[in-house]
């Protein structure tokens, strides 16, 4: 979350570097990677394998896979129509789906800043280890990050150390990489953590962390920005799909490679009490492997990610809450970026206070919220591209849903539709 652009992307010039013409073809799929690499997933990735162990490992893959369907369905209806899938859900499904989105959105935003206010909070008092106790540290330096969150906002300061904390990010990923190579795994536990999908019990919690997995591979809410990504690159007919496709392949390759390691290393860690020390046990079991500056890197990187996250949150759910119809047109989405309103302050206050008061929560806790809350945004997006790309009334009978697409979004909503009857018990699964 937060990266804007500024102006549209141009072609390379015929005599442009490599790194150039590479940047142009998958410069949005990288910001899908980077992106889909925040802390409240890294923390999450973390815990999975820390409870759940290898055992797991096929949910990363599987949920890499859906992620793909989703954001390739996403790509195909706005290259298509030349509207958002958002503007084309308002149009064609009308009030309650307008109603629907803002209302989950509300929630999940809330959600996720006191997710990544906790996550911020961890990760500083490792970095600056001045309390004794790291629930205090989590605390008060998750309260500071708190406000200055609110402050950065209003201030729209935030993009000149944008492309700091993505270098943070990147090193980190390439840091946790390293570490789940070094630690030696068990190449036959990890075959079967691949192939044999299974979902351990863990105290009646597997499932829930088998799907917040699932769900935070590769991000939730964030899919929808790879529409307005492409637009900014120049994409914008439906020629660029089979570019779209390459793209985002990379991406979520990177995304479930990087998934798969944090399990690996997460499975080597014991999650005490109510967690506030993982991301440090995390960051203490990388220097084993890769000395003091893998664990600064690794901290430095959540630190990153979760400030980089939490202020993108910051501007986006005040200004959907500012402006619940701007969603159509220029004219509206200039009013929903408005930022001197009474409604979007008292919405970016809202959005700091909640934060604040959920750092007192265990820090598992408040991200298993996170985890699910996102998780469910997944058969939601689903749902929507059945509609929408299913008819071709809507899309146009050229670029409208094949057989595969259509099984495989009906297997997603199927899936989680098995998940939620687990948890109400209607039926058991193994």
């Amino acid at each position: 979350m937060g990266v804007n652009y500024t102006a549209r992307a141009l072609p390379p010039a015929p005599g442009s570097s490599r790194s150039a013409r590479l940047l142009t073809a998958y410069g949005p799929g990288l910001l899908v990677a980077a992106t889909g690499v925040g802390a409240g997933d890294l923390a999450t990735a973390g815990i999975a394998g820390s409870k759940l162990g290898t055992a797991v490992l096929w949910a990363v893959l599987l949920g890499a896979a859906l992620k793909w369907l989703l954001n390739e369905g996403v790509a195909r209806w706005q290259l298509a129509t030349g509207t958002t899938l958002l503007e084309g859900a308002v149009r064609h499904l009308g009030r309650p789906a307008s109603i629907l989105f803002l209302g989950y959105l509300t929630i999940w935003s809330l959600a996720v800043g006191r997710a990544l206010a906790a996550a911020c909070g961890v990760t500083a008092h490792a970095l600056v280890p001045i309390f004794d106790d790291p629930v205090t540290g989590k605390v008060v330096f998750g309260a500071l990050h708190g406000v200055a969150g609110v402050a950065l906002v209003l201030a729209g300061g935030f993009r000149l150390i944008e492309r700091a904390l993505t270098l943070f990010i990147t090193l980190m990923f390439v840091t946790v990489v390293a570490t789940a190579a070094l630690l030696r795994p068990d190449l036959g536990a990890l075959a079967g953590g691949l192939l044999s999908p299974s979902i351990p019990h863990a105290g009646g919690e597997g499932l829930v962390w088998t799907v917040a997995l699932l769900g935070g591979v590769g991000g939730t809410v964030t899919l929808l920005c790879y529409g307005y990504w492409i637009r900014e690159a120049g994409r914008d007919r439906p020629e660029h799909l089979a570019g779209c496709r390459k793209d985002l392949g990379l991406a979520y390759a990177a995304t479930a490679i990087f998934g798969i390691a944090m399990v690996i290393v997460g499975s080597t860690v014991e999650v005490q009490g109510g967690g506030a020390g993982l991301l440090v046990d995390l960051a203490d079991r990388l220097s084993l492997a890769l000395g003091p500056a893998g664990r600064w890197l690794f901290l430095v990187g959540a630190w990153g990610a979760g400030a980089r996250s939490r202020l993108g949150v910051g501007q986006w759910g005040p200004s959907r809450c500012a402006d619940p119809r701007g969603r159509r047109g220029r004219a509206a989405r200039r009013r929903a970026s408005r930022t001197d309103g009474l409604v979007y302050r008292a919405a970016l206050t809202g959005f700091g206070v909640v934060s604040v008061v959920g750092l007192f929560a265990p820090f598992v806790s408040i991200q298993k919220v996170y985890a699910v809350l996102g998780a469910l945004f997944v058969p939601m997006l689903a749902a929507a591209l059945l509609l929408l790309n299913g008819q071709a009334r809507f899309i146009g009978a050229r670029h409208r849903n094949r057989l595969p697409a259509t099984l495989g979004l009906a297997a997603t909503l199927a899936l989680f539709a098995l998940f939620a009857a687990h948890e109400l018990g209607w039926l058991t699964l193994r």
